[in-house]
């Protein structure tokens, strides 16, 4: 996930920003007189409420007296390259937060600490299977998960009702409901959709079973030439059947929620809590009435939903901290049930915690009890340094969907596509 996406998730138009505390000066782990320490912290701009940052501090300190701990916010233009270089000096910060999809590039160039032998301390038993596959690179530990957030389909409830369409829980169902909005209103869309919505695309392959990607010996081969992506993309193309969207971009070309929705027409849509923000920001601006209703993406049966990306951020030691030990306490306390507890209630269930147990109990109807239910079934793209490359433009599997929604074969547009995406995901 590009960090641009991740920051997007983090703020969210709902979170408060992070106030640096603990002692000032330069990055340097040092001891005073008494012996005491201070270790560093660096968060993103709006990825945790003070309130929750200060509590886990005064916690850490008071179990370690005499040790202070810095935070410092980062912002994310340019972070990393900031991170890169970071980690390659002999005085980094000694916890760090790291994109989900970016923690492999990190890890494999040896700049993150090996955390396996600290997997009980930090509690990994109980984080979300979907989040510990992003901390891990064979089968070792180089970071703990933290939060993360999905996709899900906001819908106006006054289109909905007066075509008579109620929240689907299948996949046939919601395909049933778009044909109902369409014949109540031929003049709206029953759902807005480009063409190049590549992780709803994501979702859908892996409810077939397959993947962007597979590891295929020492090397990686793209996955969209299979029977499993063919009818993903199949799907896929049903419900862009429906848009009037272009074929040929992604959802912030133009951005859906602020430069479409807002414009009406639109009785559907798939996207994160800022957009769902945004969108109701921007038609509360131009005076108009913004009541959306949310549902989790319909899976193939009612039981379960439909799988989605996990995008959010990771906390990692780097490798040449001088306080491993104190850094190691300080990451078990903010990614341990209790404060993931209190970290949920602060941003009131807008980020999904690193573990079940620790879930926001979110209000009825709300965008985050949507998200909440769909993030039982969420992924990550493959988790490997070179993934990364894929995701550059002009991105392979944008390509891939662009060719088969005009026309082209699935199988070869699919074919072509892991052609480049072996070549950049192998670099």
């Amino acid at each position: 996930m590009k960090r641009k996406l991740i920051a997007a998730v983090s703020v969210a138009g709902m979170m408060v920003g992070v106030a640096a505390c603990g002692n000032g000066g330069d990055d340097k782990p040092k001891a005073d007189a008494g012996g005491a320490k201070e270790i560093t912290v660096w968060v993103m701009d709006g990825s945790a409420p003070k309130t929750w940052i200060d509590a886990v501090n005064a916690e850490f300190s008071a179990k370690h007296p005499g040790v202070t701990v810095k935070v410092e916010v980062q912002p994310w233009k340019g972070i990393q390259e900031k991170v890169t270089t970071a980690l390659s000096e002999n005085t980094p910060p000694d916890v760090l937060e790291l994109g989900n999809t970016q923690t492999a590039g990190y890890a494999v160039t040896g700049g993150l600490a090996d955390l396996t032998k600290d997997k009980a301390k930090l509690g990994a038993d109980a984080w979300a299977k979907s989040g510990l596959a992003s901390a891990e690179i064979d089968g070792k530990l180089y970071s703990a998960p933290w939060y993360a957030a999905n996709r899900v389909v906001i819908y106006d409830k006054k289109a909905f009702e007066k075509a008579g369409v109620t929240a689907p829980k299948t996949r046939d169902e919601w395909v049933a409901g778009l044909e109902k909005l369409k014949a109540a209103d031929p003049a709206s869309q029953p759902i807005y959709l480009p063409g190049q919505s590549w992780y709803v695309l994501a979702g859908l392959i892996w409810d077939e079973g397959g993947n962007l990607a597979v590891k295929d010996g020492d090397k990686w081969k793209g996955g969209l030439g299979t029977p499993q992506a063919a009818s993903a993309m199949e799907f896929y193309k049903k419900l862009q059947s429906f848009s009037t969207a272009p074929k040929d971009k992604d959802e912030a070309n133009p951005q859906q929620s602020t430069d479409v929705v807002p414009k009406g027409g639109v009785a559907s849509w798939i996207g994160l809590g800022w957009e769902a923000g945004g969108a109701e920001k921007a038609l509360k601006d131009a005076g108009k009435e913004a009541d959306f209703g949310y549902f989790p993406i319909p899976g193939k049966t009612a039981d379960k939903p439909g799988t989605v990306f996990l995008g959010g951020s990771n906390l990692a030691i780097a490798e040449r901290s001088k306080n491993k030990d104190l850094a190691k306490e300080w990451l078990a306390l903010a990614a341990g049930k209790d404060q993931m507890t209190k970290y949920a209630a602060e941003v009131k269930g807008a980020l999904l915690p690193n573990q079940a147990g620790a879930n926001f109990a979110p209000a009825p109807g709300s965008f985050a009890e949507a998200m909440a239910k769909g993030g039982v079934n969420g992924n990550i793209t493959p988790v490997t340094p070179g993934w990364a490359n894929v995701e550059t433009e002009p991105n392979p599997i944008k390509e891939f969907m662009t060719k088969v929604l005009k026309g082209d074969d699935a199988a070869k547009a699919g074919a072509d596509a892991d052609k480049e995406i072996a070549s950049r995901i192998n670099k």
